[in-house]
């Protein structure tokens, strides 16, 4: 695995285009030092490369959603008829990005 240093994370940042403190740095590559330490500490337990990796540690169902059920679309007219502002079949909006 490589190891994490300060170069490492301050290229990774720069190719992120994220601008961090110095603190910033320092605080970051001691959690990822402590998430090594784990990593370490697991990859020594004796057969742990044998077992099915867990992505959920509970049952969990999802029996409140319903059925997907083919059903008759709304047709352009009655999707649209309640717009403000329609062009060329088409809702228009205010633009949100300037």
């Amino acid at each position: 695995m490589k190891k994490v240093t300060l170069e490492v994370l301050k290229e990774s940042a720069h190719k992120l285009l994220f601008d961090m403190s110095d603190a910033e740095y320092k605080t970051l590559l001691e959690e990822f030092n402590v998430i090594t330490e784990q990593m370490e500490i697991i990859s020594a337990i004796k057969g742990v490369d044998q077992l099915e990796p867990m992505t959920f540690p509970f049952e969990c169902s999802t029996s409140y959603l319903r059925e997907d059920v083919p059903s008759i679309p709304l047709s352009q007219e009655d999707a649209l008829k309640n717009a403000h502002d329609v062009v060329d079949g088409q809702i228009r909006l205010p633009k949100v990005v300037g």
